[in-house]
């Protein structure tokens, strides 16, 4: 899930070694193809694809697979496929809201699919526009905390590439900015010599939805269910999730 709520940043430490591994990879593999299909095969010219090749090889993705993917985003080769970007929107238990963005080769594969995780596990399709006017695309870069790096050292890092505002979230720092400003973000903390895990344009929710243990283990249902979903590439929501009900629900699991 994004948002970069706490279970936002636990789901990002599980990501390496939990065993949707294969999934994760799927879906990285697909947004190279796309970045190289729409912006060109040179990731030096290309940043989404630049940083979607980064973000592949942070996560371990196999070389091979990196450059297969991007021959054939370039046309090269027998097997390439297009997709499509879809956008659902929903709701999960106590009015949380949910937006599912699908990377897909089969429109109605994708629908039947986020419909089912949805109402089997408690959440429901919404009509497009009910959900969406919660949030607004943001660009967001999230750096890891290392040795002694500080938020003041991040924030002089990338004040004048558009930052709007930089904090911390447990072991990561968080960048925001406005949606064109995030290849300048990202460039602005290489030249400071500041590692980053991602830097993506996201959809951020303008209001969050506190919810109680119950609500809680009921909205994580349903975001693990539309996570599963092999068309479904990110899913944003809007809830929040007490640290107190975060730890009690980890301790169960």
């Amino acid at each position: 899930m994004s948002g970069h709520s706490k279970w936002a940043t636990t789901k990002h430490k599980k990501a390496a070694i939990d065993a949707k591994r294969g999934k994760l990879f799927a879906r990285l593999i697909k947004n190279i193809e796309v970045a190289a299909r729409t912006g060109g095969p040179d990731p030096a010219g290309n940043p989404t694809l630049y940083d979607a090749v980064q973000k592949a090889k942070k996560n371990s993705v196999p070389a091979d697979n990196i450059d297969r993917a991007l021959k054939r985003g370039s046309g090269e080769g027998d097997d390439g496929v297009s997709y499509e970007n879809i956008q659902y929107e929903g709701y999960a238990a106590g009015g949380v809201a949910v937006l599912i963005e699908c990377l897909t080769d089969n429109r109605n594969r994708a629908a039947s699919e986020v419909r089912v995780a949805l109402t089997r596990n408690g959440g429901q399709l919404a009509d497009p526009g009910s959900v969406s006017y919660l949030f607004s695309r943001r660009g967001v870069v999230e750096a890891p905390k290392v040795d002694d790096l500080e938020e003041d050292d991040v924030l002089m890092a990338v004040l004048d590439a558009g930052a709007d505002e930089v904090r911390e979230e447990d072991d990561v720092f968080i960048i925001e900015s406005e949606p064109n400003d995030v290849v300048a973000v990202r460039t602005a903390l290489q030249e400071a010599g500041i590692d980053y895990n991602s830097a993506e344009v996201e959809f951020v929710p303008s209001m969050k939805v506190e919810v109680d243990k119950e609500k809680a283990a009921k909205v994580l249902k349903v975001i693990d269910a539309l996570d599963d979903c092999d068309d479904v590439q990110n899913v944003f929501s809007n809830v929040d999730i007490p640290d107190a009900v975060m730890e009690e629900l980890e301790a169960e699991n």
